[in-house]
């Protein structure tokens, strides 16, 4: 069935009117289907990355190859979920301006440029390696969840955050015992 706003009711978790193409810092957290631990195990406080955990570092890694416009910062793959910070460096004008047409080699990639691009661009990547190389088909839930950073403190405390995720794994929300 296609989609119906009328039906389905699907509220959006995006702040309303905000422009997620802006320059800023963003806090990102990104599910698997069905909490399924499916990108390795935490041993001794350490996540222990399988295949497909080492694919999901390798895409995130690969985001400024892709966006250049975009600086990664503190991430972290978990069983279930990543977390990571990114960095939209410039607000990204689209549309005729009356400038000369870029060259190719310094022709922008991607279609869009907003934070919902960058992540699509990043399950896809996972999703058709996971299709390829193992046999999970569905490898994140729906959407994901985001955070406009506002303050260096609140920054600071997020890197803090993703660095002890490994250790509090245990205490996790999304934790789920084998």
């Amino acid at each position: 069935m296609k989609y119906d706003s009328t039906i389905h009711k699907r509220r959006s978790i995006r702040l309303p009117g905000y422009d997620y193409s802006s320059k800023g810092a963003y806090f990102i957290t990104i599910c698997t289907h069905r909490h399924l631990s499916i990108f390795g195990d935490i041993i001794d406080s350490e996540m222990q990355l399988n295949d497909a955990g080492k694919r999901v570092q390798t895409c995130w890694n690969e985001i400024p190859n892709h966006f250049p416009h975009v600086s990664l910062d503190a991430f972290v793959v978990m069983p279930n979920h990543v977390h990571g910070i990114l960095f939209i460096l410039k607000n990204v004008v689209v549309g005729a301006k009356n400038f000369s047409p870029l060259q190719p080699a310094q022709k922008p990639r991607g279609t869009s440029k907003t934070i919902g691009s960058v992540i699509r661009g990043l399950k896809i990547g996972v999703t058709k390696w996971g299709r390829q190389n193992t046999s999970i088909k569905n490898v994140w839930q729906r959407n994901y969840w985001e955070h406009i950073i506002r303050s260096e403190p609140e920054l600071n405390g997020l890197r803090e955050y993703i660095h002890n995720n490994p250790k509090r794994w245990t205490l996790d929300r999304l934790f789920v015992a084998p």
